[in-house]
């Protein structure tokens, strides 16, 4: 008897220590839920977050306190995970959050319905995608999309169904800057920085701040690893959406030869030329994302007239499947990310073909960086190059402002998420 007691025990604070372990924030990231109870939450339903901010910090206290009867009826904790039997009050942050980035993760039963609400407003969908009497109103397209957006609005369904099997742990990167989102189901991103809806007033932005709120009805879910990192104003202040994501009002240049496909600019395929962004720039730090066919080919064109090669009438820089064989014997200037002809980039931070690797240009004066996937792979003084080495200099390598596009080259590489900042 006295065995069974002391491995209870053992079993007992061995289940606790993991617990707390397994809720430990990443670096940058403070913990929502602290593995052992619902300290830092409180009831809230579908409502207008606008009803809490009106109360007074008195009125606000006893509101909180008389939720807890109701969310302790349903919610639990065991083991280091949030376990709420699908029914009652939405557990809901006591702070508000502006920008933010939001890890969660989540496993749920057959024909549960869940979500997350960003800033008290519905919602990052958890849907049951193998239930057909929902299908009809988007289950079958899987969870991460923004489910209250407009109808055919972007972003309201996901991109790709990437939901796991029952019984098994799903994984939310989710951002929010400003009014957009982004989402990331189990590694894949399903939703683009897309805005989203203000379900309480679409007449106006979504609010500039709110709570995060677990949303449960329907079937058990279960909630771990609820970490959250603020935001600071500058990491994205001052850039411009140069693409909407829907259509390509604001460019110019082959406008025809480019296309809209989920959410993405692409260059269609057996066409080319230079697609440019509607004004000319001289200092700035560009970001955009692509996404690479087999052996696809296209460029950045930077400080360009608007028109010739880009890579002769200004500089363009490098968008490559170095990996293809019919690039076997490229010339280091070539590869992905260089400023072709002038300046070769470093290689290895390319991610393989068909992902979505993240890109960032900055030209400052004459000093350019290249940044691929968080690596710095080009950094040049183009005033130090000694062009008497160049076999054939750009008519434009002095050139202090310009276009900045997508430069063609018959295959369809895609692009989203573009934005640019004036320096």
């Amino acid at each position: 008897m006295r065995y069974l007691f002391l491995s209870a025990a053992i079993c007992f604070i061995s289940l606790s220590q993991f617990a707390v372990a397994q809720n430990v924030p990443p670096k940058g990231f403070k913990a929502l839920f602290n593995g052992k109870d619902l300290e830092g939450w409180f009831g809230h339903g579908t409502k207008d977050p606008r009803t809490l901010w009106k109360m007074s910090p008195e009125e606000l206290k006893a509101h909180h306190e008389k939720t807890l009867k109701d969310i302790n009826a349903h919610w639990s904790v065991e083991n280091g995970e949030l376990i709420n039997d699908g029914k009652g009050l939405y557990l809901t942050t006591k702070k508000d959050y502006k920008d933010f980035e939001l890890l969660v993760e989540y496993k749920t039963v057959p024909k549960a319905d869940s979500g997350i609400y960003l800033r008290g407003v519905p919602q990052v969908q958890i849907w049951d995608p193998t239930e057909k009497a929902k299908w009809d109103i988007g289950a079958d397209k899987g969870s991460g999309g923004l489910w209250n957006n407009s109808k055919g609005a972007p972003g309201k369904d996901p991109s790709k169904k990437m939901d796991k099997p029952f019984g098994e742990w799903n994984k939310f990167h989710i951002i929010m800057i400003g009014e957009r989102v982004t989402v990331y189901l189990n590694g894949e991103k399903v939703v683009n920085n897309v805005v989203m809806e203000n379900y309480f007033d679409r007449k106006i932005p979504i609010f500039e701040k709110g709570p995060i709120q677990l949303q449960t009805h329907g079937g058990e879910i279960r909630w771990r690893n609820v970490f959250i990192r603020e935001i600071k104003s500058g990491e994205e202040k001052g850039f411009q959406t140069l693409f909407n994501g829907k259509d390509l009002i604001g460019w110019h240049g082959a406008v025809n030869n480019y296309q809209v496909v989920d959410g993405s600019i692409m260059c269609k395929k057996g066409k080319g030329g230079t697609l440019y962004a509607k004004e000319e720039y001289s200092d700035f730090a560009f970001r955009f994302e692509f996404q690479l066919p087999p052996g696809g080919n296209n460029g950045i064109a930077v400080r360009s007239p608007g028109k010739g090669d880009p890579a002769w009438e200004a500089y363009e820089i490098q968008v490559l499947d170095n990996t293809a064989k019919k690039y076997a014997n490229l010339k280091p200037y070539q590869f992905h990310g260089s400023v072709y002809g002038l300046v070769p980039a470093k290689r290895g931070a390319l991610l393989p073909v068909g992902e979505w690797n993240e890109q960032e240009i900055i030209f400052r004066g004459s000093h350019m960086q290249v940044i691929l996937n968080g690596k710095t792979i080009l950094d040049q003084d183009i005033n130090k190059i000694d062009l008497s080495k160049v076999k054939r200099v750009p008519k434009g390598v002095k050139r202090s402002s310009g276009f900045i596009g997508f430069a063609g080259h018959s295959d369809p590489v895609k692009f989203r998420n573009v934005r640019i900042k004036r320096l």
